[in-house]
Parts: structure tokens; C-alpha cells; sequence
């Protein structure tokens, strides 16, 4: 049974059927003229190639999709009914509610695409964004064949991996941090036993021996939430190889930081306007898992802790790419110092680029 509120308050009630909703279904229930406009033919079940996969609607006559990696509007209309009716369809497998007292819900749905809704009174209109994943990219010669990587530093990056090194990926909304973190994870050696940890499934990783995991809201009565730092803890009790948190926004930190001190390696992504401020911020969060967690154990353990920081970002033209590319050497003062690997913006190509002697060793 999936319970949604609707705009005036009212419950409505779907009984969800038994086998599993693709996101193909259920936009082949909408009007005809959606689909087309949006991911093609009605008879194709693939996304229209100039469609990177978003659909997100800001309200009844304001639907939008991104092409090229840069959002346009389409034109179409929809109502009230036929937006909550997407919801209520997309919702019917993946265990989550919407309502009142849980205006916000993230979902993965069975064929790996993100729901993401928020109601009112929280927006003034249903907000529904739809994020789809029509090219999977598991290896690091793949973004090198995009032309989002240099190879030289593919190499750099897929040593590092296979050395065991642990790795942050930083960058904006949509720069490719999801994307470029399960590339990096693709050169993992067939051995290693990973274990993820997610608000929402994202990642897709073909490996031999994975362990994926994702936080649960509470049940209508306040119980049973599970939080992205209670997955962080059990992780430690799988006997981890690696361990991956899909984002890192909150006190899950200071978790994770104490993971990678104890030896373990591990990769994660976060949220920064460059690699340097990515370090800056990750010396932040954890100072939010409560009063008696010092600056000064923070710094030098986050120092310690990452081997490289990979800085990804979204061109104008919609084009993805890794800007930088840094590798943490020490504090100094409040600051956590660095040097740089590899920088997108010098005309130097990565080969030529000194790279520090760890680097090099790996």
C-alpha cells in the first residue's frame, strides 16, 4: 500500500501491484505526447539520444528535461492528477512514503533511476525530479573515451585504486561526482570485498563481491529509521575492503574519517567548490556529530586519512570533465596543505605534470 497526501491535505491510497514498475512503465502510462516530447517515439523504450536522463516537473505546466547536459523546458502540461499519479506509480516498489508529516522522500527505483519529490505546503506545487542513468560508466577508459578524463591521469588514478589508496570525489550538483566515483571503483582489483553506503541508491558496481546498503526512513510512528551513520558502523562489521559512502553531507564524517585512520581504505563524495575547499568542508562536518570533537584532531586526521582529492566539473556547453586533481601533504597551521597532481585549466597535459613522489611510487 503506497499512502500519498495530496495539495489539500487529503490521503489518497493506491494498492501497489505485485511486479516490480520500471520507469519505462510508468512513463508509457502518461499522455502520449509526454513521452515523445520527452523521452522519444512511444514505441521506443530508450531515452531520446539528446536526453541525458532528467525529467523534473516544478509544477503543472512546468516540465523540464536535460539535453546535452543543459535543461530546457518542453512544453508539456500536466495536471495535478497525472503528477501524483507518476509519484504514486514510482513509489509503489520502492518502500517509501510521501505525506504530511514526510513532505520530502528520496527513492531508488527498479531500474536504478532516483525519484526525488517534495509536496505541499512545503512547494507550493508537487515538485518531482526524475534523475535516469541511460549510460552506465564503469571503467576510468571510459570517461578517457567521453573525453572527460586524460589518460595520463587515468593511470595515475587507476594505480592509486589498486594500491589501496582512499579517494574523495568533489564537485557541484551534476558535475559527475556519482559517476566518476563508480568509474574509479570499476578498477578495484577482483578481489576486494566492497561495501557501499547510501541515503538512496545510486552506485552501480560490477564486482565480484559488493555489499550495497541504504538509509530507511521512519515508520509512520517514528521508529525504525536507519541513518547513513548507523550504515557507516555496521560497514566496519562486514570484513571491508574498501569501504564507499555515496555522499558525504553530515556528521557520517567523523565515521568515516575514523574508517580511513584505522587503515581502511576508502572512497566517498562530496559537495565542494574545489578540491581545496573539499578539505576545508570535510574538517567541518565532523565537528557536527556533537560538542566534544576537537578541530584538532580533525585536521591532521583528514590529512592522514585521503590520498587524493578528485575535483569534477560541468562546462557551460553541458560537458562533464575532472578539473583537478590534488593530494593532501600535511597541516600547517588551521590549513590542511596540498599539491597539485593535475590541473584542467594549464596547458601542460598530465604526463608532464610532476607528480608527487607518492604518485609516482604507486
Amino acid at each position: 500500500m503506497v499512502r500519498i497526501a495530496s495539495s489539500s491535505g487529503v490521503w489518497s491510497e493506491v494498492r501497489g501491484k505485485s511486479a516490480e514498475v520500471s520507469l519505462e512503465y510508468v512513463i508509457a502510462q502518461l499522455p502520449p505526447s509526454v513521452e515523445a516530447r520527452v523521452y522519444g517515439p512511444h514505441n521506443t523504450p530508450q531515452p531520446h539520444p539528446t536526453t541525458n536522463g532528467e525529467f523534473w516537473v516544478n509544477g503543472v505546466d512546468k516540465v523540464f528535461a536535460a539535453r546535452h547536459g543543459v535543461s530546457e523546458a518542453t512544453g508539456i502540461r500536466l495536471s495535478q492528477i497525472e503528477i501524483r499519479d507518476l509519484v504514486e506509480r514510482m513509489l509503489q516498489t520502492s518502500g517509501r512514503r510521501v505525506d504530511l508529516s514526510s513532505p520530502f522522500v528520496d527513492a531508488s527505483l527498479p531500474d536504478g533511476s532516483r525519484l526525488h519529490v517534495t509536496i505541499p505546503d512545503i512547494t507550493r506545487e508537487w515538485s518531482v525530479n526524475i534523475r535516469r542513468f541511460p549510460q552506465r560508466i564503469r571503467s576510468l577508459q571510459r570517461l578517457v573515451e567521453l573525453g572527460s578524463l586524460d589518460a595520463a591521469l587515468a593511470e595515475v588514478l587507476r594505480a592509486a585504486v589498486r594500491a589501496g589508496r582512499s579517494i574523495l570525489v568533489t564537485g557541484a550538483t551534476q558535475a559527475g561526482k556519482t559517476t566518476t566515483l563508480a568509474a574509479l571503483l570499476g578498477e578495484s582489483a577482483p578481489s576486494d570485498r566492497i561495501v557501499t553506503v547510501e541515503e538512496t541508491f545510486e552506485l552501480a558496481i560490477e564486482a565480484r563481491d559488493v555489499v550495497a546498503m541504504q538509509c530507511r526512513q521512519p515508520s509512520l510512528e517514528g521508529t525504525g529509521e536507519v541513518t547513513l551513520r548507523r550504515l557507516v558502523k555496521e560497514a566496519l562489521r562486514m570484513r571491508p575492503d574498501r569501504i564507499v559512502v555515496g555522499e558525504v553531507r553530515d556528521a557520517e564524517a567523523l565515521d568515516l574519517l575514523l574508517a580511513l585512520n584505522a587503515g581502511l581504505p576508502g572512497m566517498c563524495t562530496l559537495h565542494a567548490n574545489s578540491a581545496r575547499d573539499a578539505l576545508a568542508k570535510l574538517c567541518t562536518l565532523p565537528l557536527l556529530a556533537g560538542r566534544n570533537i576537537d578541530a584538532g584532531f580533525i585536521l591532521p586526521t583528514v590529512a592522514a586519512s585521503l590520498d587524493l582529492v578528485v575535483h569534477c566539473e560541468l562546462l557551460p556547453d553541458g560537458r562533464r570533465r575532472i578539473r583537478e586533481v590534488i593530494e593532501p601533504t600535511g597541516v600547517v597551521g588551521s590549513t590542511i596543505t596540498a599539491r597539485t597532481v593535475y590541473d584542467a585549466a594549464d596547458a601542460v597535459p598530465a604526463a608532464a605534470v610532476p607528480l608527487p613522489e607518492r604518485a609516482v611510487a604507486w
